[in-house]
């Protein structure tokens, strides 16, 4: 624990995209900072979107301009910074007789929305007529159809592996990441904040840290970090919930990424190829619970399955094509007497001073524009440091795994004997990093045979989780490392063999092997579907059953 009773310039609470895009620039920028997360990496709602690098077009209707020339100058970045987990792809937006917004507004949004991306590297609008979208897309409803707008956005599959990647990039520049750490406290000397006080969620153990500056980037738990040791503070999240759906593959399902407007109440819904399959979503609803509880419920599915049984007439989807679901709540601010999908999405930084100087709570943001909103955050802490801060270069610092050359990383893996399955997988999941996952089975043909059939994973990776990114238990490992949580079969078959390869390696005897897979299981009931829920056991979902 002796890095704890070092001096820190700041603490960040919260491992969402936005607290670890804050220690990462804090870090490179010379900050001792350190990170406290009350439970893993991107296990709160940077996991739960859908998962869309994207400029957003819509906040255009809100004139919010400025807003949408951030999110595509950061998207653009992602592109070029991450390139093997952030990807261009079209989107198709239909028109219909129907539709709330003429075709005539529509088009012009796509004419701004280009001009404001006039550094793109991706290609701009189209228009398609009838004929051409039916051609492209025959299985929409043709009724009223009359044409649509396809463009380009990006779509980030493994939102996981970017926050991991941006967690390893962060303990490279110096900062120090504590998971499985739940702030409770903090710590107050001469009316100022001058730390926090932490319980560790595996020993329960009680721990001080200390420093001038506490941001709070705890996301839709901004509210509920401190449990104790405040006066009452206004209320700042009024986050909403959205919800998804994964289907397989469905008749007439599209190839690109549909972005339409709901015939039912005019939002916009989207049907998302995913991982093979499609995610479907989402909802905006008011949610005043604790946010680790939300779920799909059946009014959202039934919601979201009409909307695409509406567009897609021969998908006749029903919750039995439901292989699961998931939701997550919007760190949005909070605005009562707002229209939920009209409330802002621009990030603001609330300073809790004269009651608690000292502590700052970043309100909003999202996944595009993590590494602008973390600029903005350590800007101001060097200000209030009263320090002269050095020019922030994470714009064009490459995340870790495409630091090298993917291209020479495949053929050195398949060199090696790994199947193409297993070499596709490793890049796509680590990039340039596969190298270093491979390396660490160091000759153990227990770690270089594979571990999951289906997708080629290897049991290095298991390893890999553990050693380098931060993971501490079973279910760090398969659902935010590995990403087996959301194959067809959640990992549950291999999930055994997994823990004992951990537990050969970091001395979990058999009752914790045991109660790690447990863990695993009791975490995939949140992804059930609405009917199963009750149940309380991992087998209700679709995908254990195939």
């Amino acid at each position: 624990m002796e890095e704890l009773t070092a001096p820190f310039d700041l603490i960040v609470v919260g491992a969402g995209i936005n607290g670890l895009g804050i220690a990462r620039d804090a870090a490179i920028r010379g900050l001792r900072v350190i990170l406290l997360e009350q439970d893993d990496i991107c296990s709160g709602v940077s996991a739960w979107s859908g998962r869309l690098v994207h400029g957003g077009l819509r906040y255009l209707e809100h004139r919010d301009f400025a807003l949408v020339r951030e999110s595509l100058r950061e998207r653009e970045r992602l592109f070029r910074l991450a390139p093997h987990l952030v990807k261009p792809l079209r989107l198709i937006m239909p028109m219909y007789e129907h539709s709330r917004r003429p075709v005539w507004l529509i088009k012009l949004g796509m004419f701004v929305y280009d001009a404001l991306s006039f550094d793109k590297k991706t290609q701009g609008h189209e228009v398609l007529g009838r004929d051409a979208l039916l051609r492209r897309f025959p299985g929409i409803a043709p009724s009223g159809l009359r044409g649509a707008v396809v463009f380009t956005d990006g779509q980030v599959e493994y939102a996981e592996r970017l926050c991991v990647e941006v967690a390893v990039a962060a303990a490279g520049a110096g900062a120090v990441i504590r998971t499985k750490a739940r702030v409770e406290e903090p710590i107050l000397s001469g009316g100022r904040v001058v730390g926090v006080r932490f319980q560790d969620m595996l020993s329960g153990t009680t721990h001080d840290v200390r420093a001038p500056i506490v941001l709070n980037v705890a996301g839709p738990w901004i509210d509920r970090v401190f449990l104790r040791g405040v006066p009452p503070q206004p209320r700042l999240n009024g986050g909403t919930k959205g919800s998804h759906l994964v289907v397989d593959p469905f008749p007439g399902a599209p190839n690109d990424v549909v972005y339409y407007e709901s015939k039912k109440d005019g939002r916009l819904v989207l049907v998302i190829p995913w991982m093979g399959r499609y995610l479907i979503g989402t909802t905006d609803l008011r949610f005043e619970e604790d946010p680790g509880e939300a779920r799909c419920d059946a009014d959202e599915m039934a919601y979201l399955l009409g909307e695409v049984n509406e567009l897609i007439p021969e998908a006749h989807l029903t919750q039995d094509d439901v292989l699961f679901t998931y939701s997550g709540v919007r760190p949005l601010p909070y605005a009562p007497d707002v229209e939920e999908w009209q409330v802002p999405r621009s990030h603001v930084l609330h300073d809790h001073a004269p009651d608690l100087p000292g502590l700052i709570t970043v309100v909003g943001g999202k996944l595009t524009t993590y590494r602008q909103l973390a600029e903005d955050a350590v800007d101001d802490a060097f200000k209030r440091l009263g320090r002269q801060s050095p020019k922030c270069v994470t714009s064009r610092l490459p995340l870790p795994g495409a630091a090298g050359s993917s291209e020479e990383a495949r053929i050195y893996l398949l060199g090696e004997g790994l199947s193409e399955q297993t070499v596709a997988r490793l890049l796509d999941l680590y990039g340039s990093r596969a190298l270093d996952v491979f390396a660490e089975s160091g000759g153990d043909e227990e770690l270089a045979e594979v571990l999951h059939p289906a997708t080629g994973a290897i049991g290095a990776e298991l390893v890999f989780a553990m050693r380098h990114e931060f993971a501490k238990t079973l279910t760090d490992v398969l659902a935010r490392r590995m990403l087996l949580a959301f194959e067809p079969d959640h990992g549950t078959a291999v999930a055994q063999r997994a823990a004992a390869i951990l537990g050969k390696r970091h001395g979990w005897d058999e009752e914790r092997q045991a109660s790690e897979v447990a863990g695993y299981f009791e975490w995939l009931t949140r992804l059930a579907v609405p009917g199963q829920a009750e149940s309380g056991k991992a087998d209700s979902l679709k995908g254990t059953r195939r």
